[in-house]
């Protein structure tokens, strides 16, 4: 009888694992592993990273145990040989584990250092020396509950939040998605989770990442080749709090990464607290598969304050930096600054910064003075939508053809003006322009903003119908 060796044994296994799991998981997770040596009854497989070693183990535990006994019989066991990087060496090393469901109780915990003859083998993401509960949670200690007032605008928001924070991982709040415009409190909420679990739970890894600090941080662990190291590290988290998600979107490398820790995190019983700027429904360029777990746990949104929150909001301002203005100023401060939270305490800001130069009172004059141009300019922004039907109305030509690809003079004379007004009146990037008016690129709106200035420059004509044009849109503003 011929005698078995790795190769052909772990071949066998292949053909069975083939059947058993999807062509791309097969791909990914079964195709790398290299049989090494079959010693009796003892196969040992050489995977490519402690990462994927610990998926195999997760997910494709109970296939490989049956595929292995089938082989080698009921005493049959797996072992691993994990390849790691070793900088004192110019060829990757290898450190063996044996399979956790072996009976062997010699395997490092998951999520902290491992060592390779001796030496320590670090990860990037953590202080040199420290474990893991040292890692710097990237809090603001301004942001906790305390400091964030309630009202109807917030108060679910705010219920879900402190709820995670007296029990993180373990209500059905998990992940918490909380969603609403700029300046409404997002990030101060999630960072108040953060601060209270420190308090409640000193023991616990917390973390609070921007999406775009993750993002940079990924992108550096590929061009590095720690891309283990990264997602090895995220797994030690136990509350991870991630703001602004909205900008993974259409990054599938990102998202496929974070798809992971995502799964890891939340089958281990840690809490994910995500913020975005609209509702999960929402998001745009974002996997299905990712958008299903965000809908796991609960979505809270964050609304624009009420007149008597924002009242509370200020006098809450004023009593932490111990100032006292008059009823009649604040309520007119309320009143005016109805946007959102970061330019209600804004205004507040450039109100005492004024009366402070200028050596004056702070009175109702002076608060009108302040808050009048200070309302002007951040709340007066005219649309790119009033700005095509302005110029349309002008020239007597449909809002719809400037969506079209005509090249009709009077057309395209009002679709460059157009594009040249929105960059003048409106903040919205090149793109966001381009989009209004059929999906053109950034390139065609710069062309056409140098065709309208060019045309100003020469034509009278055309600079007094531009005049009249700026005339109304400064009239809708004033």
């Amino acid at each position: 009888m011929k005698e078995k060796s790795a190769n052909s044994v772990w071949n066998n296994c292949l053909e069975i694992i083939k059947d058993n799991v999807s062509a791309q998981s097969f791909k990914t997770w079964f195709e790398p592993i290299r049989p090494v040596e079959l010693v009796g009854t003892v196969l040992t497989i050489q995977v490519p990273s402690q990462f994927f070693y610990e998926w195999l183990e997760e997910h494709y535990v109970a296939l490989l145990r049956k595929t292995i006994k089938r082989e080698l019989g009921n005493s049959a066991r797996l072992e691993y040989r994990i390849v790691v990087e070793n900088s004192n060496a110019n060829t990757p090393s290898t450190v063996d584990y044996p399979n956790q469901n072996s009976g062997n109780n010699q395997n490092p915990e998951v999520g902290f250092p491992y060592f390779l003859n001796g030496n320590q083998i670090k990860n990037p993401f953590v202080i040199p020396g420290l474990k893991k509960i040292n890692v710097d949670p990237q809090l603001n200690s301004n942001y906790n509950f305390d400091s964030l007032v309630e009202g109807d605008c917030n108060r679910l928001a705010r219920s879900a939040g402190y709820a995670v924070a007296q029990k993180p991982g373990g209500t059905a709040f998990n992940p918490l998605v909380i969603y609403g415009g700029v300046g409404l409190g997002k990030t101060h909420l999630a960072q108040a989770i953060g601060n209270e679990v420190k308090a409640n739970f000193p023991n616990k890894t917390v973390l609070y990442v921007s999406s775009e600090k993750f993002t940079n941080q990924f992108f550096d662990a590929v061009k590095n080749n720690s891309v283990n190291d990264f997602v090895h590290f995220y797994q030690l988290i136990d509350v991870l709090l991630v703001d602004d998600i909205q900008f993974f979107g259409n990054k599938e490398k990102t998202q496929d990464i974070f798809f992971h820790i995502f799964n890891h995190l939340h089958q281990n019983g840690k809490q994910l607290v995500l913020t975005t700027d609209r509702p999960p429904r929402d998001l745009e360029g974002m996997e299905e598969r990712l958008l299903s777990r965000f809908k796991w746990g609960l979505s809270a949104d964050l609304q624009v304050p009420d007149f008597e929150t924002r009242i509370a909001i200020l006098e809450k301002k004023m009593y932490a930096d111990g100032i006292e203005l008059p009823r009649e100023v604040v309520e007119f401060v309320a009143y005016n600054i109805n946007t959102n939270v970061r330019e209600l305490e804004a205004a507040l800001i450039s109100l005492l910064a004024q009366a402070s130069l200028n050596k004056k009172e702070v009175d109702l004059d002076l608060a009108k003075k302040i808050i009048k141009n200070f309302v002007k300019s951040i709340s007066r922004e005219v649309s790119i939508d009033y700005i095509q039907k302005t110029v349309c109305d002008y020239f007597t030509v449909p809002v719809d053809m400037l969506r079209e690809k005509t090249r009709k003079r009077m057309i395209v004379q009002a679709r460059q003006l157009s594009m040249f007004l929105a960059k003048n009146y409106t903040k919205n990037s090149l793109k966001v322009i381009g989009k209004h008016f059929g999906g053109r690129d950034h390139s065609t709106v710069i062309h056409s903003c140098q065709a309208v200035q060019n045309l100003i420059d020469t034509d009278q004509e055309f600079r007094e119908a531009v005049a009249d044009i700026q005339k109304k849109i400064q009239m809708s503003i004033s």
